[in-house]
């Protein structure tokens, strides 16, 4: 956990430059539980914060950033995602539009079948050059508070719910390889060369790691 003050913490971060740097794996405050968030910054301080993260995370590309990413150990994380995705990518995957989001203690549950899993490639702006292939629950509850403290309880379905699912573990110290199919670690390069099919399927196959369900998703 910082030595100094989360409030003069935040304060040397954001009067660094833009967009802020991201943390790789192997720093421990990506492998430490983040602090509750409890009002720890004035609003101004969290408006800031918040801004600076979601430019980080829209410059990287990427489609969500947990604090603990830039240093930050509290459970904050952002999320969107525009979906700009072929049509046969959308509907195996369920990658649709998902609006901008603040996200601050979150947690999630499985809904419906806890055993109906989805698999698919993911990666992480604290793993680059990397990704694998991880099977979630394809629908969740997500509860917590938004930016204002007002209470968030709603349901995710289909790529959104990975999303949420993906940043609310880096608020728990989990990175997406510890749920991963280790088999299916490939380099972003391989990914977009050989595995870029709407499902991995194929990439399963060929390197030889299961899928969850009959329909091989």
């Amino acid at each position: 956990m910082p030595t100094a003050p989360l409030p003069e913490l935040i304060d040397e971060l954001l009067a660094g430059p833009r967009p802020l740097p991201i943390v790789a794996a192997g720093v421990p405050v990506l492998r430490r539980p983040a602090l509750p968030y409890e009002g720890q910054l004035s609003a101004g301080q969290l408006d800031r914060l918040v801004r600076a993260m979601r430019e980080t995370m829209q410059a990287a590309p990427g489609v969500g950033l947990a604090a603990p990413q830039i240093g930050i150990p509290l459970r904050i994380a952002v999320i969107e995602d525009p979906a700009e995705v072929s049509a046969d990518v959308r509907d195996a995957r369920g990658r649709v539009p998902l609006p901008f989001r603040v996200l601050v203690n979150p947690s999630y549950e499985p809904v419906g079948d806890p055993g109906r899993r989805a698999a698919f490639f993911e990666g992480c702006l604290s793993v680059p050059g990397w990704q694998a292939v991880v099977a979630r629950p394809e629908r969740i509850r997500l509860r917590g508070q938004d930016q204002r403290g007002r209470e968030l309880d709603e349901e995710f379905a289909g790529w959104p719910a990975r999303i949420a699912q993906h940043e609310t573990d880096h608020l728990d110290g989990t990175l997406y390889l510890d749920r991963a199919e280790t088999r299916s670690l490939a380099s972003a390069r391989s990914v977009a060369e050989l595995w870029s099919q709407p499902t991995p399927a194929d990439a399963a196959r060929a390197l030889g790691f299961p899928l969850p369900g009959p329909t091989e998703r």
